[in-house]
């Protein structure tokens, strides 16, 4: 699978652990020209660290909450690199006060902010780049998703139901892009110790539970992600859009 002269977006860097990163890399390795976004000035240097190690990347700022940095950057990747052939969206947050509280506490700004950033960016950066897209005659765009959007694991709360919101958006947007050759797809991977799972109380033990009941009977790596994420990339998966691909050992199959 290669991605020799594509272009692509990958938003949600944070630090060496983001499976955006993890993508990252193996796009890179695969030929591909990237363009890296971090949210905000205390990220920024982190992901410049991170980009130093790749084939001279573009380094942008987006605060996805905003429709003007996301018009700027769209901008930006037009003038430097004429078209866009993928896109990965890996931006993701709620409260840290929504993850520790009782989801029946979940708070209308809470709420607001973790379907703002989880779910609502994918859309909002998708409509952005779909010109970009349609000058390379179609493209990928990937999302990455969680199994608590489907089952109640604890202390996800919140974000659940924010993942829920995303895996739906794939779906709608899938179905309205697919006649410009527009391909929509989530990962649902298996637990990562993120920068984000840092926030889940008990994520440790997620990991355990994991271990000793997916088919597999270990947790998934981040490289297995990445190479997953490179399917969906490439042409090699020219026919799969609206799909959520679980890469968790087999864990979303098993009951009892």
């Amino acid at each position: 699978m290669t991605l020799s002269g594509k272009h692509g977006l990958i938003v949600g860097v944070a630090n060496k652990r983001s499976i955006s990163w993890a993508i990252a890399q193996a796009v890179a390795a695969a030929g591909g020209r990237l363009a890296l976004t971090y949210p905000s000035e205390r990220l920024e240097e982190n992901v410049r660290d991170l980009a130093a190690t790749l084939d001279n990347p573009l380094i942008l700022p987006c605060d996805v909450t905003s429709d003007d940095q996301i018009a700027a950057l769209a901008a930006t990747l037009d003038r430097e690199f004429g078209g866009l052939d993928f896109l990965v969206h890996g931006a993701s947050f709620a409260p840290a006060f929504e993850l520790s509280n009782p989801f029946l506490q979940t708070s209308r700004e809470g709420f607001r902010v973790a379907l703002d950033v989880s779910a609502y960016s994918l859309i909002a950066l998708t409509r952005a780049v779909v010109p970009l897209m349609e000058k390379r005659n179609g493209g990928s765009i990937l999302t990455l998703t969680y199994l608590g959007s489907q089952r109640v694991f604890t202390n996800y709360n919140v974000m659940g139901v924010a993942k829920a919101a995303l895996e739906s958006s794939v779906r709608y947007l899938a179905s309205e892009l697919g006649a410009q050759s527009i391909r929509v797809n989530a990962i649902s991977a298996g637990p990562i110790k993120t920068l984000a799972a840092s926030g889940i109380s008990g994520f440790s033990n997620i990991l355990h539970v994991y271990r000793e009941r997916c088919p597999l009977r270990r947790n998934v790596e981040l490289a297995e992600i990445a190479d997953a994420a490179l399917f969906l990339l490439s042409p090699a998966s020219r026919a799969v859009t609206g799909e959520v691909l679980f890469v968790d050992g087999g864990y979303h199959a098993i009951g009892i």
